[in-house]
């Protein structure tokens, strides 16, 4: 690996550039937009970018809003991996621990990716400097990621080849606790299920009309009825997105349901599919109306990399915790107020740790092979790790017990305890990309070990070629 000296003259690069960077994390805070919306957002990373002497690819996979940032020349390809995207129906305000909404219904940053491509950008940033320092050949990508929130944005990058001379991924993600991401997450698929019926007036002749509602309803019902009859670990939810219009007086003729389909395996999940689909057919046969199912996005299930685990928890160790003070503690405990018992034991139980009374900020990093509760999302750096040696970390930004999604989350993602988890984040990363550069021997051993299990796991991507990017999708 990189020796210390190297090590330490990186963290110095990120600390004196984290400043800028705190404030993009923050400008994208409050401009929260949804899936492939996030125009402002991808514009801010591109001029950072442009600022650090990226050279930069826009629209990248037909994606207006993905973009890639490279520097450096020859040998090995490092990408570093971030995102901007944020949720629906959690704005709110920044720095109180009530919920307080900027706008009704409004979007917010619920899974801190304001944070997550900025400390990205910054260990890019970082390595660039590094590269261009030492004279090491290599080069450094900064890909900006829209739509992890359901878009799977990394998939249709991943289909059209934007990792292809990919040799590393390296992402994080922003969490109540430090330490390597355990590679566990659910594969899963979104579809759309539209049924056509015919309107009719739903009193004077409602033997001629064919309900499209009472189609989504079945079909719900039958998906229901098969939970019992799956793997314990998969998920399916689902979201009825257009009920037919608001008049009761008409038998509705047309409307939609989304599906979100989830299990361990990608095995399991196309079996899902097949049985979900299967049910939304028995739905329209009973209903005497036609369905059309329409794939959105759809997620691989995360692949490990030990050696690249193993390189990164070192870095982590040599680095310690964020380094909270007393006021990030003080605010961190009011917003911990907030939380149920539940929230706080699950927070604790998903890393495989064990609950303290009191702490509200964790300084800890946790072990690399912990035993953790298998509640777990999906995500689509996923689909990269099926096709590139991917490695992530979780960094503690937010108090010990804060439900992901959550009003509570957008509320610290603006400060100052959040920055010194992104700065943490940006330099746990940057210093295992310079591994990779500066040690053959550990680039030769990620390899290894991700052939090994491409030539025993044959891979399809879930976005197959006929799926198109679903770049309307927050219009609903």
């Amino acid at each position: 690996m990189a020796d210390l000296a190297n090590t330490e003259d990186i963290w110095r690069v990120a600390d004196g550039k984290a400043p800028v960077f705190f404030e993009l994390s923050d400008r994208i805070w409050d401009h929260p937009e949804l899936n492939y919306q996030e125009f402002y957002a991808a514009a801010e990373h591109r001029s950072m970018l442009e600022r650090e002497g990226f050279r930069v690819t826009a629209g990248v996979a037909g994606l207006p809003t993905a973009l890639i940032g490279e520097a450096g020349e020859g040998g090995p390809v490092v990408a570093i991996l971030g995102e901007y995207d944020a949720l629906p129906g959690l704005s709110q305000a920044a720095g109180v621990a009530t919920e307080q909404a900027l706008q009704q219904g409004g979007y917010g940053h619920g899974c801190g990716h304001n944070m997550l491509g900025s400390a990205s950008l910054l260990a890019a940033a970082s390595v660039k400097e590094w590269l261009a320092a030492h004279g090491v050949p290599g080069r450094v990508r900064y890909y900006g990621c829209p739509a992890e929130e359901g878009g799977s944005a990394k998939g249709f990058m991943v289909r059209a080849g934007a990792f292809d001379d990919v040799d590393v991924a390296i992402c994080w993600h922003p969490a109540a606790f430090t330490g390597v991401n355990k590679p566990i997450s659910l594969a899963c698929v979104e579809f759309e299920f539209t049924f056509h019926g015919r309107a009719a007036h739903a009193a004077a002749a409602p033997h001629l009309g064919r309900s499209a509602l009472d189609a989504v309803e079945l079909m719900n019902i039958g998906v229901n009825y098969m939970r019992e009859h799956m793997p314990s670990s998969a998920r399916v939810h689902y979201a009825i997105i257009d009920a037919g219009g608001i008049a009761p007086n008409v038998v509705q003729a047309k409307a939609t349901v989304r599906q979100l389909i989830r299990a361990r395996t990608l095995g399991e999940m196309w079996d899902l599919v097949r049985r979900v689909r299967a049910i939304a057919d028995g739905a329209a046969l009973m209903t005497e109306t036609k369905v059309v199912a329409k794939q959105l996005s759809g997620d691989a299930n995360l692949v490990g990399n030990r050696p690249l685990e193993e390189a990164m928890y070192a870095n982590l160790q040599r680095l310690g915790g964020p380094g909270f003070d007393d006021a990030d503690r003080a605010f961190a405990g009011e917003i911990q107020k907030t939380f149920s018992q539940d929230d706080i034991r699950a927070s604790y139980g998903r890393f495989g740790l064990v609950p303290r009374d009191g702490e509200v900020l964790s300084e800890d990093i946790y072990p690399l092979d912990y035993v953790a509760d298998l509640f777990v999302g999906s995500t689509d750096v996923g689909t990269v790790s099926w096709v590139v040696p991917t490695v992530q970390c979780r960094v503690a930004c937010y108090a010990v017990g804060t439900p992901g999604h959550s009003w509570q989350l957008v509320a610290q993602g603006r400060s100052p305890a959040a920055h010194k988890g992104l700065a943490l984040a940006a330099k746990a990363m940057a210093a295992t990309a310079t591994d990779v550069l500066a040690d053959p021997a550990l680039l030769r051993a990620a390899k290894a070990e991700f052939e090994k299990f491409r030539a025993a796991h044959p891979f399809q991507n879930p976005i197959t070629d006929e799926v198109e990017p679903p770049l309307d999708m927050a219009a609903h």
